[in-house]
């Protein structure tokens, strides 16, 4: 009897390459884009695709999670507002597992400042961005993350 394990399905143009298609050698850092309006994630990882990072848009928390255990992220990017496990939790336990992973929130609700004043007295704290998120804007702050990594070993919160 063989047990059935479910995976979830990285398609291979989503694998981030060991060598860059240009034939350069430099590192493409891996970005975990979550959202559960998948025209959102797909955009963004496309954006950060654009700009030289490996981004793998997923759709829902449980998703993140199994997609990180097979391809553990730099980066998680993720909406705060997401059905079942929330944005927050799931950085939380990206972190446990990931403690380098930097963490970028993003959310267009109200009801996001409970769940980051949840995080914050657990001694989570995290960097929001606000939806409607701007292109320039995310790829600046991103950058910012990736370029200072004595500010990361320091114990910046991300």
């Amino acid at each position: 009897m063989t047990a059935r394990s479910h995976f979830p399905v990285v398609p291979i143009k989503d694998v981030p390459a060991s060598v860059p298609a240009n034939g350069s050698q430099k590192h493409r850092p891996v970005v975990l884009v979550v959202d559960d309006e998948s025209a959102i994630a797909d955009t963004l990882a496309e954006i950060l695709k654009l700009s030289g990072y490996a981004a793998i848009p997923v759709y829902d928390g449980e998703e993140a999670l199994e997609t990180a255990l097979l391809m553990p992220p730099e980066l998680l990017l993720t909406d705060v507002m997401l059905p079942g496990m929330s944005g927050t939790e799931l950085a939380i336990q990206v972190r446990r597992i990931y403690p380098d992973c930097r963490v970028l929130l993003f959310s267009g609700h109200a009801a996001t400042g409970d769940l980051m004043d949840a995080a914050a007295r657990a001694g989570h704290r995290f960097t929001l961005l606000t939806k409607p998120v701007y292109p320039a804007d995310l790829l600046r702050r991103i950058s910012q993350i990736f370029g200072s990594e004595s500010a990361v070993s320091a114990g910046r919160p991300s």
